[in-house]
């Protein structure tokens, strides 16, 4: 009976289970398929504008994901999405792999990122609390974030710039739990979405750890 408990109403224990078991899953298979795309863009030595264009391509696809992920092709969307997210680190990867203590440095962001992401995932997973009340907040902050950093583009200061990576890690561990949260308790109840979330809350962590590692060792 206890498995067939109704959570806010709409999902029985058994299908937040296997919402869970799918997006977590995805999110893997996603996350090395990334991983994977990042290796090959790095040993093409990518440049800058490359990199901008594939972002650019990445938000394209992010939109096109969403729009097919209740569709039998988003599954194959999700993977283009990812897979050119992953492709556009390739510069910044190399940029901090070319330091003295590069790939020390890129193995502390992931693996930072990584325990960030598990502990917070495990606590929203295990105590079953709604962070629903977080959204208002959430949304302000990216707000202020994107709009300080269109800013600095101009400005072009370091130290705002720190500001900026060390307000984007803090950001993306609230929607860790938001998201988490959310498929918990029923409010997200299709797992490519949910995945593009999570996937989205670990790559923004990773690029704004690495950023903000690397600050002592930056030239």
């Amino acid at each position: 009976m206890s498995q067939q408990s109704t959570i806010n109403g709409s999902l029985t224990t058994v299908e937040v289970n296997k919402m869970l078991k799918n997006t977590y899953m995805l999110l893997s298979m996603t996350l090395a398929f990334s991983a994977l795309c990042a290796g090959f863009a790095m040993m093409l030595d990518i440049g800058p504008m490359m990199s901008i264009g594939l972002s650019i391509g990445g938000l394209v696809l992010l939109f096109v994901t969403l729009r097919k992920a209740d569709s039998a092709a988003g599954i194959f969307w999700v993977f283009a999405f990812t897979g050119i997210e992953g492709a556009s680190l390739g510069y910044i990867l190399n940029h901090y792999a070319g330091m003295a203590n590069g790939s020390s440095l890129i193995m502390q962001a992931l693996g930072l990122t990584s325990v960030i992401f598990v502990a917070l995932s495990a606590y929203a997973l295990t105590t079953k609390k709604d962070f629903s009340f977080m959204s208002g907040f959430l949304f302000a902050g990216l707000i202020v974030v994107i709009a300080a950093a269109v800013i600095n583009i101009f400005v072009g200061s370091s130290v705002m710039f720190m500001a900026l990576n060390a307000g984007v890690a803090l950001l993306m561990t609230g929607f860790i739990l938001y998201d988490t949260s959310r498929i918990v308790n029923g409010g997200e109840t299709n797992y490519v979405r949910a995945t593009i979330s999570l996937y989205l809350n670990f790559l923004n962590l990773f690029i704004s750890l690495l950023h903000l590692l690397g600050m002592g060792s930056d030239d």
